[in-house]
């Protein structure tokens, strides 16, 4: 027991530790910076602030396409993640395609994306999603090796894709 003459404050991660939650639009500015970051380090993407907020701004007010996962404590946000939900005729059921995965690097090695992983994980076997896809950039092997270890591997299956606008 501690001596009430001579207290010690508790470190602001004792009394503020960091939690996985659901994002909401109060979060939209802090979403958007992250998935500019991640657009700027990606060979496939160039960062947009309007686009980037817009398409975060669909998830947000739109939960039954997907939902975006936040690690954070009172004062900010240190990681998050995108989930889209869609159906696969190869596991007869909901799937989800996990996309902006991304810790602001002040924060990485600290555990938040093990902790994100680990949530949506949680998240689809409570609501029974079939399977989680994700693309990871091929430049990124730190990337790759992390979601190696979070129990992914790699598929048969490439992605190809076709700009529509």
């Amino acid at each position: 027991m501690q001596d009430a003459s001579s207290p010690e404050p508790e470190s602001p991660a004792q009394d503020d530790p960091p939690r996985v939650e659901t994002a909401t639009i109060d979060d939209l500015s802090a979403l958007t910076e992250l998935v500019m970051e991640l657009m700027a380090a990606s060979g496939d993407f160039t960062p947009d602030q309007v686009l980037q907020e817009r398409g975060l701004r669909l998830i947000l007010e739109q939960p039954n396409r997907g939902r975006i996962f936040v690690v954070r404590n009172n004062d900010r946000i240190f990681g998050m993640v995108n989930l889209l939900f869609t159906i696969s005729t190869a596991r007869g059921g909901f799937v989800i395609l996990m996309e902006d995965v991304v810790v602001h690097p002040d924060h990485r090695e600290l555990g938040y994306g093990s902790m994100l992983i680990d949530y949506v994980m949680d998240f689809g076997k409570k609501k029974n999603f079939k399977r989680v896809t994700l693309l990871t950039d091929r430049m990124s092997a730190g990337a790759q090796e992390f979601f190696k270890k979070q129990g992914f591997e790699y598929s048969n299956m490439i992605p190809m894709r076709r700009i529509i606008d």
